[in-house]
């Protein structure tokens, strides 16, 4: 069997190398991106999301030089199931929100700044897409700073709450707390970068309104508030995501089961 190539490194930011997982498919789009952080081309380095455990890509990320720090965005498979053979290639302690993802070293907290291989790393929470989703800010990376988001904020596209895990109202606010790093480039760990971190969130925090609305007018249209009757999950979601690719309809009630928790305080019936 062929084993599918690591894609080069891709510099994107005066800081951050990109190298992105070949794991492409409908909820990675062209797969995991993993970043290589460091102040100067010869210095030590920090990576943040190991990926999946490809062999190639994990050896790919160990070989762009010494590795003093791995960061964790979030719980999800592709960004988590390479921790433990990256740790093993590079020997560097692994950060997480969740301590089950760390190695050697004690979880992240919500404003910490890290001061590592020659940079300043600003830990953000910013729950939503899951409970244990984080942020990355770099404020000294070029004019305006660089955020490393996860998959809080994607670079092409829009993400899945993981409900009942991740809920709107997490989200909303997290994305308000985005909004303040407006003039930061964007790195997000699916899709390209974007050079205007506070353009995309302003267009997600619009997506989500018009969902929201969307959701009120089918469960108007379903008769399940007015009736006391809650209409399913699926019956919303028939109607708000009509056209839905079906290797992406779980994801899409998922999302709706959320905007449901958020707009009557009930997780739905199924």
């Amino acid at each position: 069997m062929i084993q599918p190539t690591p894609a080069p490194p891709l510099h994107v930011t005066d800081a951050a190398v990109l190298i992105t997982a070949p794991n492409p498919g409908p909820m990675t789009l062209d797969g995991t991106n993993s970043y290589i952080l460091r102040a100067a081309p010869d210095a030590a380095a920090v990576v943040v999301d190991p990926g999946p455990a490809d062999e190639g890509h994990l050896q790919a990320l160990a070989g762009q030089g010494a590795v003093e720090l791995i960061l964790i965005t979030h719980r999800h498979g592709d960004h988590t199931e390479g921790i433990d053979r990256l740790h093993e290639l590079t020997g560097a302690p692994v950060r997480a929100a969740l301590a089950e993802h760390c190695r050697a070293a004690e979880p992240l907290v919500d404003g910490e700044v890290i001061t590592v291989a020659g940079l300043a790393i600003q830990v953000v929470t910013t729950p939503g897409h899951t409970s244990d989703s984080l942020c990355f800010l770099l404020p000294d990376d070029g004019h305006h700073g660089s955020v490393l988001t996860g998959d809080t904020v994607l670079g092409r596209g829009t993400t899945i709450l993981d409900f009942p895990d991740g809920t709107l109202g997490d989200y909303l606010a997290s994305l308000d707390v985005l909004s303040g790093f407006g003039h930061a480039v964007l790195l997000p760990a699916h899709g390209p970068a974007h050079p205007h971190l506070g353009t995309v969130v302003e267009q997600y925090a619009e997506h989500r309104l018009q969902r929201l609305d969307q959701v009120r007018e089918a469960l108007a249209r379903l008769g399940g508030a007015a009736a006391g009757a809650r209409p399913s999950i699926g019956e919303v979601t028939d109607l708000v995501y009509a056209d839905v690719d079906p290797a992406v309809r779980g994801a899409a009630e998922r999302s709706v089961a959320a905007q449901m928790h958020y707009l009557l305080g009930v997780s739905g019936a199924a």
